[in-house]
């Protein structure tokens, strides 16, 4: 099971849990195809992993936009010679509860986790299956695929929703041997999580201590933090199996707080 030689586009890829992907998979010997809305954070993330020895390129993406889309795409497929993992990471959170949320906010994360989901995986598909080599398709979900929270219904729901994605694209994928999964991450210390810390503070009225203990890892084994290496160590075993034997799963990293 391998990446080497794989050219890996990761969404959301030049921070999180998106980062740290394009770190070991550049270390696994992918050639990687840093892509995120910020532009220029994305540039400098693929020269950091030259610079470790790696090959990379950063492209901009706004993962909402179909001709971005698909500008970014075929320029990495010319730039490697083809797309064989696409990596779907890119998202937001807004926490508010359902009464208050705002229709535009509400618009707004579908279309980032699940237009840009749709986008990206329309577009990666056409070069991998023009390639004849296979691939794999990876998209990032959370435990909230499988559960629910307060104050993040389009959360949630988008969550839910990519599994349904991954299982149509796992069954229409077979034919050309490209597998499709779902990595369903528990809470990992990132810049998106710890923005929720406070605000959940203050929409239930209880201590940032409180929040982390009492919701965020309640329902943990261990009390801890799934780590941005956890997730990205589960993609590169994803990405490099050597079959459609493992697709239409989707796989939870979350210390035990959903069990299946």
């Amino acid at each position: 099971m391998t990446v080497k030689n794989k050219v890996a586009l990761i969404t959301g890829a030049a921070s999180g849990i998106g980062k740290e992907i394009a770190v070991v998979f550049a270390r696994a010997g992918a050639k990687v195809v840093v892509a995120d809305l910020n532009r220029d954070a994305a540039i400098a993330t693929a020269q950091e992993l030259r610079a470790a020895g790696g090959e990379a390129m950063g492209v901009g993406m706004d993962v909402t936009s179909e001709e971005q889309v698909n500008e970014g795409v075929d320029a990495a497929a010319k730039e490697f010679g083809g797309i064989d993992v696409l990596v779907s990471n890119a998202g937001i959170q807004i926490v508010q509860p359902v009464h208050e949320f705002e229709f535009a906010a509400w618009k707004r994360m579908l279309a980032i986790h699940l237009d840009g989901a749709f986008l990206t995986t329309k577009a990666c598909l056409k070069h991998m299956y023009a390639q004849g080599r296979g691939g794999s398709v990876i998209y990032m979900g959370s435990v909230h695929s499988k559960e629910a929270s307060k104050l993040k219904a389009p959360y949630v729901t988008a969550k839910h929703g990519l599994i349904g994605l991954c299982k149509t694209v796992a069954k229409e994928a077979a034919a050309y041997k490209v597998a499709a999964n779902v990595i369903c991450p528990g809470f990992v210390r990132t810049p998106l999580v710890e923005k929720q810390i406070p605000e959940q503070a203050a929409a239930l009225g209880i201590s940032e201590e409180a929040v982390i203990k009492n919701v965020m890892l309640k329902e943990t084994v261990d009390g801890e933090f799934t780590t941005t290496d956890d997730v990205a160590e589960l993609a590169l075993f994803l990405a490099g199996f050597p079959s459609t034997a493992l697709t239409g799963q989707s796989v939870v990293v979350s210390h035990g707080w959903f069990m299946q």
